[in-house]
C-alpha cells in the first residue's frame, strides 16, 4: 500500500521546503529563486520575455486520464512554447498550486517530478511560486521567463506579403488523441469491468495529449543557420486560428496548401477508427504546441533540408483572410472557432 501523507502534516512552508529541495538552479541569470519574497533575475541589457499560463482542472485537463507526472511536464511544456515563439531562450518558471484536501503529499511530489524533468529537459530554474487551498479541484498557474537580444525577438504582426509559412512537426495528434481518451474514459464509466482499448496503434496520439513538447529544438536550429522568422506563433488553438492571428496582425493574407499540411499516419488512422476528419483536427484540434511561422523568401535555401519543417504555403495581400487551396484545385476560406475559453 502506498504510503500517504496529508499537507496537513507538513504545511505550506513544509511545502515550500520540500520543493526547494529538489530543484537547483542552472541558469547565471538565476540571482536568487526560491527563499524570499521575490526571485532576482540578472537579464545583462537583454530583453525580458514573460508568458503565464492558467490550467484548470475539468477546463484543461482531466485527472481521470492524466498521470500528474505528465501534468507537471505539460504545464511546463505550453509555457516554454510560448517563449519559444517569441524566439527567445527560456530561462526561469515560477509555479503555483490550488490544491484541494484530496492531493497528498506524494501526489504533489509526483506532480513536482514532472516539472522537473520538464525544467532539466528546457534548461530553466524553478525561482518561485504560491501554493493555496483550492475547492474547485487542482489550479496550475506558471510563469515563464526568457531572454533574447532584441535583434532576435519575433512577434506576431510582422510577416510580409509572399513570406513562406512553415510549421514544424505534426498536426492534429494531440486533439486525436483527446478524443481517444475521452472515449475510453466513456466506456469505463458505462462498464468499469471494461478495460481499456488503447493498444500500441494509439501510442503517439495520446503521447501528443498527455506530454507535449515545445520546440526549443527548432529555435536552436534556426539560430545556427542564422535565420529570424519575420513571425511566429505557437500551435495552440488549431492550425487555422493561428494563421488567421498571424494574419490579422501582420495585416495580411495567406494561401496555404491541403497536400503540404503535416498530419501523421498513426492521426490518420486513429481518426478514421473515431470517424472524425484528420484534416478538421489539423485544422481546428489545437494543443500541438508546434511552431508556426513565417521567414523571406530568400531563407528558403538555407532552411529548406531542417528535418522537421513544413512549408504550407505564402503570405498575400488578400487581407480578406486566409485560403485553402485543395488537392482538386479548388480555394475555399479557412475560418476557424478556436478553442473558447468562455
Amino acid at each position: 500500500m502506498e504510503t500517504r501523507t496529508e499537507l496537513s502534516t507538513i504545511g505550506e512552508f513544509g511545502l515550500i521546503k520540500l520543493i526547494d529541495s529538489k530543484f537547483q538552479t542552472i541558469n547565471p541569470e538565476t540571482i536568487k529563486g526560491i527563499g524570499d519574497d521575490a526571485a532576482i533575475i540578472d537579464t545583462a541589457g537583454k530583453e525580458l520575455v514573460i508568458s503565464t499560463d492558467l490550467l484548470m482542472e475539468g477546463i484543461h485537463f482531466d485527472l481521470a486520464y492524466t498521470p500528474l507526472k505528465h501534468l507537471g511536464y505539460k504545464a511546463v511544456a505550453v509555457n516554454v512554447s510560448d517563449i519559444a515563439a517569441m524566439n527567445a531562450i527560456p530561462k526561469q518558471i515560477t509555479v503555483s498550486l490550488g490544491l484541494s484536501n484530496r492531493f497528498s503529499v506524494e501526489a504533489i511530489e509526483e506532480l513536482y517530478e514532472g516539472i522537473k524533468i520538464a525544467c532539466d529537459e528546457y534548461k530553466v530554474d524553478l525561482v518561485g511560486g504560491d501554493t493555496s487551498a483550492s475547492r474547485s479541484g487542482l489550479v496550475i498557474s506558471i510563469t515563464a521567463l526568457g531572454t533574447a537580444e532584441k535583434k532576435n525577438i519575433v512577434q506576431r504582426n510582422t510577416a510580409n506579403t509572399n513570406d513562406i509559412i512553415c510549421v514544424s512537426g505534426d498536426l492534429g495528434a494531440a486533439y486525436i488523441g483527446l478524443q481517444t481518451l475521452e472515449r475510453e474514459k466513456q466506456v469505463f464509466l458505462a462498464n468499469p469491468d471494461m478495460q481499456p482499448q488503447l493498444d500500441k496503434d494509439k501510442d503517439y496520439v495520446i503521447e501528443r495529449q498527455l506530454k507535449p513538447n515545445a520546440r526549443m529544438d527548432v529555435i536552436y536550429e534556426l539560430r545556427d543557420l542564422g535565420v529570424i522568422p519575420t513571425a511566429m506563433i505557437d500551435v495552440s488553438d488549431g492550425l487555422a486560428s493561428e494563421i488567421l492571428h498571424l494574419c490579422k496582425n501582420s495585416g495580411t493574407g495567406a494561401v496555404i496548401f491541403e497536400d503540404k499540411i503535416p498530419i501523421d499516419d498513426q492521426t490518420y488512422l486513429v481518426a478514421t477508427e473515431l470517424n472524425f476528419s484528420p484534416m478538421t483536427a489539423a485544422l481546428n484540434g489545437g494543443e500541438d504546441y508546434e511552431l508556426l511561422f513565417t521567414v523571406k523568401q530568400e531563407d528558403f535555401e538555407t532552411i529548406k533540408n531542417m528535418s522537421d519543417i513544413s512549408f504550407l504555403g505564402y503570405m498575400t495581400n488578400d487581407v480578406d483572410g486566409v485560403k485553402l487551396m485543395m488537392k482538386s484545385g479548388t480555394l475555399i476560406n479557412v475560418t476557424s472557432p478556436g478553442f473558447e475559453h468562455f
